[in-house]
This record gives structure tokens, sequence and C-alpha cells, in this order.
């Protein structure tokens, strides 16, 4: 069964970057679909970005595409997220996922999760 860990969080101002670390254990890592997702105070859990087994095909949601970008790692069983001109928007718990299959952005599609990491953008 795939654990996750995410790290990397942290405060950050308008503008700057910062880089997100999710680490894999107790599963085969290049089996699984990974995935970031994020959840802001008072709202849902929404797909960010997700990249496909072999590292081959990625997918970003129209509010991050062209300033973040995810990565994966099969031999070090990690996947990054990159994140660029960050916006105060972009505040949220970021969460780390995995599912077997095919990249899709459904939450519930998401079957392995992380417990998250808090990203704090400054104005």
């Amino acid at each position: 069964q795939l654990q996750l860990e995410e790290s990397g969080g942290g405060l950050v101002q308008a503008g700057g970057s910062l880089r997100l670390l999710c680490t894999a254990s107790g599963g085969v890592f290049s089996d699984h679909v990974m995935a970031w997702f994020r959840q802001a105070p008072g709202r849902e859990r929404e797909f960010v970005a997700a990249i496909a087994r072999s590292g081959g095909g990625t997918a970003y949601s129209d509010s991050v595409k062209g300033r973040f970008t995810i990565s994966r790692d099969n031999a070090k069983n990690t996947v990054h997220l990159q994140l660029s001109s960050v916006k105060p928007e972009d505040t949220a718990v970021y969460y780390c996922g995995g599912r077997y299959g095919t990249v899709v952005t459904r939450t519930g599609a998401y079957g392995f999760w992380g417990q998250g990491t808090l990203v704090n953008v400054s104005s």
C-alpha cells in the first residue's frame, strides 16, 4: 500500500518560488499515477497537476498552467511540484495523491494521500 509524505511548504512572497516534495514508500511507485491537489480554507480540494507513471505525460489545472511544474523520479520514489510566480490565491494545503491507471483530475479517483503541506503566499 502506497504511503505518501509531503514536505517543502512554507511562507513565500507573491511572485516567488517554492518546491514541494512528495516521498513515497510501501508500494511500487512506478505503478502509480501521481498528482498534487490543494485545499484552501473553506473550499473543496482541487486538482493542481498530475504526471503519468513513466513521467511522459502531465496535466495541469488552468489556474497553474505555465507557473507550476510537476516532475517525478521513479528511482527515488519522489514527485516534485515546482511553484513559480506564486499568487496569494495559491495559498492552501497541498496534498500528494496516487492512483493506479491513467492520469485523471478527479479527486475521488485517487486512493492514496499524504497529510499535506501548507503553502502560504503573502502579498
